[in-house]
């Protein structure tokens, strides 16, 4: 099974857009989701084309490949628009043997993460800087900002496919790898 992993789209419907072309592209069976979904919150500015119903229409168009974490930006109003469940605070995901932990990055976070086996990988997004770190035998990765990158890098997202996350730029040119042992 392959998915696609991004995280703070911040209401933006052109990097949406932009990730549901490459969803579509890269073949991917599941569409992660790792909050911040719809509203640009206080601390960013308003992203490209931001159009927070127009986004949750676009999503609401894979509502049955999409499995999401509530961010902080994230509220009870988003999840009356959007048609798939989007206030957990964090989703295991066993896939193939691979253990996956999807959170914001906000409530559990990488210096205070759920309690997880060794070998797993904690995914989060929330501060907008991709991350691929080993720690304590957990893989701590962060694809970056879809719409709002931070620091030096660039709007982006991962592919996980056999065990290897693949991070891409949001044109789909791949700068980075992590191999998730067992």
């Amino acid at each position: 099974m392959k998915f696609l992993i991004a995280s703070d789209l911040h209401g933006s419907a052109h990097f949406t857009r932009l990730l549901l072309e490459k969803f579509r592209k890269e073949q991917a069976d599941r569409l992660l989701l790792l909050g911040d979904l719809l509203y640009h919150g206080p601390r960013n500015a308003l992203p490209e084309e931001y159009d927070p119903a127009r986004v949750a229409a676009m999503l609401n168009e894979y509502k049955d490949v999409i499995l999401a974490v509530k961010g902080n930006c994230d509220s009870s109003v988003d999840q009356m628009v959007l048609e798939f469940p989007i206030e957990a605070p964090y989703l295991p995901v066993f896939q193939g043997g691979t253990s996956l932990y999807l959170t914001h990055g906000d409530v559990f976070t990488p210096e205070k993460p759920m309690p997880m086996p060794r070998g797993s990988a904690f995914l989060f997004g929330h501060i907008h800087v991709p991350v691929n770190e080993w720690r304590g035998g957990i893989l701590f990765l962060n694809p970056g900002s879809v719409s709002i990158p931070k620091g030096e890098s660039t709007n982006g997202y991962m592919v996980f496919e056999k065990g290897v996350f693949t991070f891409k730029k949001i044109d789909g040119t791949p700068y980075d790898k992590a191999v998730l042992r067992a």
